[in-house]
C-alpha cells in the first residue's frame, strides 16, 4: 500500500524527530512511504480563527498534495481532524471541491489508529523500561474518538509500565491559539496538567500532538520535574536516545 505522511508544521519546525519515527513505524508495517514535498499547513489556525478564505486556499493545495495515495497518515489527531472533519465542511458549497475533500478525509488517518486498524501492532518490537503516562489531545479523542488505540500500542512495548493520569480527558491550555488569547486561563489549565502528571509518578509522559506535548513540557520544565516527554511514534519506534521535547533547545 502507498502511504503519504503529512508531516505537520510542529514537526517539521520544532521535532523531526516525529516524522522520522512515523515513517519507520509505516515501513515496517511494509507501506511505501511518501512525503509530499508541496504539502503545507492544514490551515487550521486560519479556520479556527474565522478566516475560512485563507483555509479553503490552504485546504485546495492540500487536497492536490494528497490525490493518488491509498491513505494519508498524520502524527497528530489536531491536524488529522481538520482534514477529517472541517475540510468537507469548508466546501459544502462547492461539490467538485467536496467530493475531492471528502475522498481525502476518508483516506486520512491519525497515526496511531491507523496502526491499530491496519495490524501495526505486531511491527511494535521496541523496548522502554518505566512508568508511561499517556496524555490525549482533545481533537483525538473528542473529534476522531481516538482513545484505546494508542494505548493498545504502548502496552505492546517490552518494560513499559502504562499510568493514567488523573482527569486524563481534561485539555492542557494549548488549544492552538487559545493559549494566546486566553493566556492565563491556559496558564492554569497546563500547571493543572503538569502536576497531574508529576503526581502520577510517570517517568515520561507520550501524546500522539506536539502542540500538547511542547506545551505541557515547558510547564514540567518550568517546575523543574524529571518527566521526560516524547511523541509517541518516537517510543514505538525506539528514537528516545534524543533530547526529549522540552529538554536542552527543543522548545
Amino acid at each position: 500500500m502507498r502511504v503519504a505522511l503529512f508531516v505537520t508544521c510542529l514537526v517539521d519546525l520544532f521535532r523531526p524527530s516525529v516524522g522520522f519515527a512515523s515513517v519507520r513505524l509505516l515501513e515496517r508495517l511494509g507501506a511505501e512511504v511518501v512525503v509530499p514535498p508541496e504539502q503545507t499547513c492544514c490551515g487550521q489556525p486560519a479556520y479556527n480563527n474565522g478566516d475560512f478564505e485563507t483555509a479553503r486556499a490552504i485546504a485546495r493545495q492540500v487536497i492536490a498534495a494528497f490525490e493518488g495515495v491509498d491513505h494519508v497518515v498524520v502524527p497528530s489527531g489536531s491536524c488529522a481532524g481538520m482534514l477529517v472533519r472541517h475540510y468537507p465542511e469548508l466546501f459544502r458549497d462547492e461539490p467538485e471541491t467536496l467530493a475531492r475533500a471528502q475522498s481525502l478525509a476518508a483516506r486520512t488517518r491519525e497515526l496511531s489508529a491507523f496502526l491499530a486498524e491496519f495490524g501495526g501492532e505486531p511491527v511494535i518490537d521496541a523496548h522502554f523500561t518505566g512508568k508511561v503516562a499517556m496524555h490525549d489531545s482533545c481533537s483525538a479523542r473528542r473529534e476522531l474518538g481516538i482513545h484505546a488505540a494508542p494505548r493498545a500500542l504502548l502496552g505492546k512495548l517490552a518494560g513499559v509500565e502504562p499510568v493514567e493520569l488523573k482527569d486524563a480527558e481534561v485539555c492542557c491550555g494549548f488549544g492552538g491559539t487559545f493559549c494566546v488569547k486566553y493566556p492565563d486561563i491556559s496558564a492554569r489549565m497546563v500547571s493543572d496538567k503538569a502536576a497531574a502528571v508529576t503526581a502520577s509518578g510517570a517517568d515520561v509522559l507520550v501524546s500522539g500532538d506536539l502542540g500538547c506535548l511542547m506545551n505541557i513540557a515547558g510547564r514540567l520544565k518550568r517546575m523543574d520535574s524529571p518527566v521526560r516527554v516524547y511523541h509517541l511514534a518516537e517510543l514505538l519506534a525506539s528514537m528516545t536516545d534524543a533530547p526529549g521535547i522540552g529538554d536542552g533547545t527543543q522548545t
